[in-house]
């Protein structure tokens, strides 16, 4: 056990953040915690740094445990170089090295037998310390994060602020402290830094807890999940897929086990009803009205299911089969940053992916109006209205309140019909008169994405919808936009909605733009194919005499192949749950199969991983 809550409690003012839960991280449980918007996920990781403290119960540390927590601003007026920030982090690491080379220098004249036993003391130490392979992991973790070896002689005072946030997130991961806390780890990183963090993160050897609403990344980077729901908390083995089975598992349980005890209390209450005036009968219906109001009682699932917003995006009317046609349409500021040749086709749902700053924005607000193209040809289709979603949720008025928000834009509906509509975006009562710049991230979207509802469009344009929903909300978007009718156009990077949503993916790199008809799994096993090829065409022609001698192989490249490989592990296990596939045993032992395959294909690739680790650490005791 590293840290433990024993009955902790929460509250401000008369409201209870949570109440009497017990919370339990134990060494290298990689804890994912989840819950709604509001339950009290950053406030229980406040408690574990010590920067909340409980009302009642109390916070156990074992012995010295290094409790570390991601600040976003951490390094903002920083005059240290990159390389300066690391040496810190490997401070331990770089004093017994320099104590190591002093005795070294003393033993070319000494050999007294104390400064021998001296100097294998520390070499023990800086072995545990990771003093062979330090050199080797910072560079990896630079790389994963996208900075070049030159950028490490750079000041941080020069980075931009997403990239100084990413130099704070990669100390944090080279100090290793005993527990990691990573609240929205994957906020503002582009889709193949994300990947990269989640497999570095699925083998990190200390005990972590991750608050993500990135489902596909908490299902390849925990094994525990726990959730903070209505102020109590309980905890579920596995990785989130996992969990989501266990909660559907208890909810048809409690659900049968509800309908049961209403049943025994309404024949219960029939029979106390039919013999409590009878005189020789009335002991006996005493005793089930005291039996009655001994029992305890299961709750109904339903009334204690999450609560969601509820949308229905309707196209006012259908338009043209011809949505948009773009074609060498560059798109940028100064200089183009994508050019683009796409048709667009009613019903497409297209997603548009990329790495941060190859124009994926930018094309959108172009094809919306909000920027004049820099070259190429666009044409809308006949009868087409776009419904834009901004991720920068811009298009507010800070001073409206939320009523007047949606009233100003539609001022011909009455009031009774508006209230409706904020009240399925969850603005009940005198939400309805909060001042809009005063509302969280979460309430902008809801308020948003109810504005974009009452547009009626039949061309939805959204950048980022996702950002700032919780994972209950998510699902609702999700629900609202499966049933849709009209075309989508989208840029995301959570991949579980874009498997979810798109039936297309358009992906930009910095030196061409790729199209993938049939969504992301045609991309990802384009991907796989392509990194595969290209690793057998780089393979040299090894003489005779070397090839007893192990492989070299690219640490980053194979990192990248099990990331993919472990995305197309788990579409496979998702086709376990499909008719076509658990009712027909054939194909389910074809899938099984192939299922194995993929597994022992991954461990291969995981073998070489460690392998390539070896040869680095190998490289870095020769450098030493």
């Amino acid at each position: 056990m590293i840290v433990q809550i024993s009955n902790g409690t929460v509250f401000f003012g008369a409201n209870d953040v949570f109440e009497n839960i017990d919370f339990t991280v134990n060494e290298n449980e990689r804890i994912a915690l989840v819950g709604r918007n509001g339950s009290g996920k950053t406030t229980l990781l406040k408690v574990l740094t010590g920067e909340c403290e409980l009302s009642s119960g109390q916070v156990i540390r074992s012995g010295k445990t290094v409790i570390s927590y991601l600040k976003q601003n951490a390094l903002a007026q920083s005059e240290k170089t990159l390389r300066e920030t690391f040496d810190e982090v490997f401070a331990k690491i770089l004093e017994t090295e320099k104590q190591m080379e002093e005795v070294s220098e003393e033993l070319k004249t000494n050999h007294d037998e104390k400064l021998i036993a001296r100097y294998a003391r520390l070499e023990e130490d800086y072995r545990y310390l990771g003093g062979y392979t330090y050199r080797s992991e910072m560079l990896t973790v630079l790389h994963g994060f996208g900075f070049r070896d030159e950028d490490l002689d750079r000041p941080v005072s020069s980075f931009s602020g997403g990239e100084k946030t990413k130099i704070a997130f990669a100390s944090l991961l080279l100090a290793k402290p005993d527990l990691l806390l990573l609240d929205e780890p994957t906020n503002h990183l582009d889709l193949s830094t994300i990947e990269w963090l989640e497999g570095y993160l699925a083998k990190y050897k200390k005990a972590m807890i991750l608050v993500s609403h990135d489902r596909t990344f908490l299902d390849h980077c925990v094994n525990v999940v726990y959730e903070l729901e209505y102020g109590s908390i309980r905890r579920y083995p596995g990785n989130y897929t996992a969990f989501v089975e266990q909660k559907k598992n208890d909810f048809i349980r409690q659900e049968s086990a509800y309908k049961r005890q209403q049943k025994d209390i309404k024949r219960l209450e029939e029979l106390i009803e039919k013999f409590r005036y009878k005189k020789n009968k009335a002991a006996f219906a005493q005793s089930k009205i005291k039996y009655l109001e001994r029992m305890e009682r299961i709750e109904d699932p339903k009334k204690a299911d999450t609560k969601a917003f509820k949308a229905r995006f309707e196209c006012q009317v259908r338009g043209g089969r011809n949505v948009l046609s773009l074609e060498n349409f560059k798109v940028g500021y100064d200089h183009p940053l994508a050019e683009v040749t796409l048709n667009v086709m009613r019903g497409d749902r297209i997603c548009i992916m990329g790495d941060n700053g190859t124009g994926k924005s930018t094309l959108l607000k172009t094809i919306v109006g909000l920027l004049k193209p820099l070259d190429g040809y666009m044409m809308l289709g006949h009868q087409i209205k776009i419904g834009y979603f901004d991720q920068n949720l811009a298009d507010f008025h800070s001073g409206n309140t939320v009523l007047e928000e949606l009233w100003n834009e539609h001022p011909d509906m009455d009031m009774y019909k508006i209230r409706s509509i904020l009240g399925a975006f969850l603005f009940t009562s005198d939400e309805v008169f909060k001042e809009v710049n005063v509302l969280s991230g979460g309430e902008k979207v809801r308020l948003s994405l109810a504005k974009l509802m009452m547009k009626k469009a039949n061309f939805l344009v959204l950048d980022e919808p996702t950002n700032h929903l919780d994972i209950v909300s998510k699902e609702a978007l999700e629900n609202a936009l499966q049933e849709y009718e009209g075309t989508i156009l989208f840029v995301s990077h959570d991949r579980y909605f874009i498997k979810k949503i798109a039936t297309s993916c358009l992906v930009i790199e910095k030196d061409k733009v790729e199209y993938y008809p049939d969504g992301y799994k045609d991309y990802i096993d384009t991907k796989v194919k392509e990194q595969l090829i290209e690793q057998k065409e780089e393979k040299p022609e090894v003489p005779l005499k070397q090839l007893k001698q192990k492989p070299k192989y690219n640490i980053k490249k194979l990192e990248n192949e099990i990331s993919l490989m472990e995305d197309i592990l788990e579409d496979k296990r998702a086709l376990r749950y499909e008719p076509e596939y658990y009712q027909d045993m054939k194909k389910m032992a074809e899938l099984d199969d192939e299922i194995d395959e993929i597994h022992n294909q991954i461990h291969a690739l995981e073998e070489k991983w460690e392998e390539a680790m070896k040869e680095e650490e190998e490289k870095a005791k020769q450098e030493v």
